[in-house]
Parts: structure tokens; C-alpha cells; sequence
């Protein structure tokens, strides 16, 4: 059975069902190790005490809070125990949000949620409500040290969570979202509009292939076989002087797809009861 990262209970009312979170997604990528380039040897980083002028175990590390300059409040795991509130054990759902109004600018990580056989009934219960409500679970999630406000939705029958940003983590730029002083002629916006229609497509993820990470594991081929690394060739943009040529061109190139047929409202039910 896969890994849990967390166990405890999900709370709606006075239901409780048992449940385990699951990582949904994980980076993939090609790593690399730093290696001595005298002798190939891979490098260590060693913990060293510069008190005692000396390498130290990670047995004899513990935790410390620095409240002033060099002075320390010391801390256990048994500490931070006695601590943790009541969402390390059990999330509470606090309210119901509708799923269109969450930015997704606010989500971090992703897991599925297992319910244990006592909570399988209410588990899917749940699930199908919140699917026919078209409603996410907004709750709150204490693990490695931190509580997390959390967004529960359902997914595939089941029901997926996901780590939220607090507001004051969301970081602000202040060019970003600026109104141009610049404003597009309608018939750019036209043109525009024909350029993104001609690129609709149903979202596929398993289409969507990570070239660079193929690129890095043939150039360790080539270079495991003592061959020549071939360069991947780069398309040259030029500046963009006219935007309404630019535009005209973009559309001559685009793929011809038929137009995109709207979805109403009863053929999404249907597509919703299919899914359950």
C-alpha cells in the first residue's frame, strides 16, 4: 500500500470519517550529484560545530528558537506535541466555497484522500454531494509542523485535497497587472480572438511530454558513449513591429480545427452523472 503522510480523521458535523492522505503528484527530473572535479569524487556536506571546532552527528542536533542574537529557547519532538492543536488529528470542515471561486493562485500541493473501511459510506457520500453541488470543503490541516487551511474537493469519484497559500504569503509585484497605456484596435482583439480559437484543444495532460528532461537523459547517453552532444537547434524570434501583420501571419500558420462547439448546462449533468 502507498505511503501515507498522514492519518487522522476528515469532520463534516457530526460525521467523522477515517481517512489517510496520499501524495498525488510528485516533480520528476534528472538529478545530478557535485563531484570533486580533481577526482570524480561526489561531495559531502558535513555538519560541523565551529564551537567545538569539530564534525558532529545528526543525533546530536536538536531544535532552537533564536530570541536574541546567539541566545536560544531549546525544543524537543515532545514539545512540539504538546503543542499541536486539534487539526493534527482531525480536520474540521469549516464551510462549503464554490469551486469556480478558488484562485488557483492559492493551491500548493495536491494528495489524494483513502478513506479506511469504517468511513468508506460517508466517504463517498460526501464525494457524490459535493460533485452534485458543484462545492469545495474549505478546512484546516495540522502536519509537519504547520497548519494548513486546506481545499478538499471531488475528483474522479473520490476526493482529492490541496495545501493552500495563506493571503499574506501571496506576494505582490508591483508592475504586474499595471492597465497599457497602449490600447489594442478592435481589429487586433478580432484577430486575437481567431489566433486563440484556432489553438482550442481539450486538455490532455498525457500529451504534454517534458522535452528537456529527454534532452538531458541522451546527451548522459551520448556522453556515456563517448559521442558528441548535439545541440538542440533554437528558433529565432524576431521583434514584432507590426502586430496586426504579426497576427494575419500567426493565423496563416495555425492548424484548421472546426469550431469548438459550447457545452450547456444539461449536457455537463449528464457528463457529471457519467462520472460517478
Amino acid at each position: 500500500m502507498a505511503h501515507a503522510i498522514w492519518k487522522g480523521h476528515l469532520s463534516f458535523g457530526l460525521i467523522t470519517i477515517p481517512l489517510s492522505l496520499h501524495a498525488a503528484a510528485r516533480t520528476e527530473r534528472v538529478s545530478f550529484n557535485q563531484l570533486h572535479k580533481p577526482c570524480n569524487s561526489r561531495v559531502k556536506q558535513p555538519l560541523f560545530c565551529p564551537t567545538c571546532n569539530k564534525m558532529i552527528e545528526r543525533g546530536e542536533i536538536v531544535k532552537g528558537y533564536e530570541y536574541e542574537t546567539g541566545q536560544y529557547v531549546l525544543f524537543d519532538e515532545k514539545d512540539f506535541e504538546k503543542v499541536a492543536p486539534a487539526s493534527s488529528k482531525t480536520m474540521e470542515i469549516l464551510e462549503f466555497v464554490k469551486l469556480a471561486d478558488i484562485d488557483p493562485l492559492f493551491l500548493d500541493a495536491s494528495y489524494y484522500t483513502v478513506a479506511e473501511e469504517a468511513g468508506e459510506k460517508a466517504y463517498a457520500l460526501l464525494a457524490r454531494t459535493m460533485q452534485e453541488c458543484g462545492y469545495a470543503a474549505v478546512a484546516k490541516l495540522t502536519m509537519h509542523q504547520r497548519e494548513h487551511i486546506v481545499i478538499i474537493r471531488p475528483h474522479e469519484k473520490g476526493l482529492t485535497l490541496h495545501t493552500m497559500y495563506y493571503k499574506d504569503e501571496i506576494r505582490a509585484v508591483a508592475e504586474y497587472g499595471r492597465e497599457s497605456k497602449v490600447k489594442p484596435k478592435e481589429q487586433e482583439i478580432k484577430l486575437a480572438h481567431q489566433l486563440i480559437q484556432s489553438l482550442v484543444a481539450d486538455f490532455e495532460p498525457d500529451k504534454y511530454k517534458d522535452e528537456y528532461r529527454e534532452q538531458l537523459r541522451g546527451m548522459i547517453e551520448a556522453k556515456k558513449q563517448g559521442r558528441e552532444v548535439a545541440a538542440v537547434p533554437q528558433p529565432k524570434l524576431a521583434p514584432v513591429i507590426d502586430l496586426m501583420e504579426a497576427l494575419k501571419k500567426s493565423l496563416e500558420t495555425a492548424p484548421k480545427k472546426p469550431p469548438v462547439r459550447a457545452i450547456d448546462e444539461d449536457e455537463k449533468k449528464v457528463a457529471r452523472r457519467k462520472a460517478r
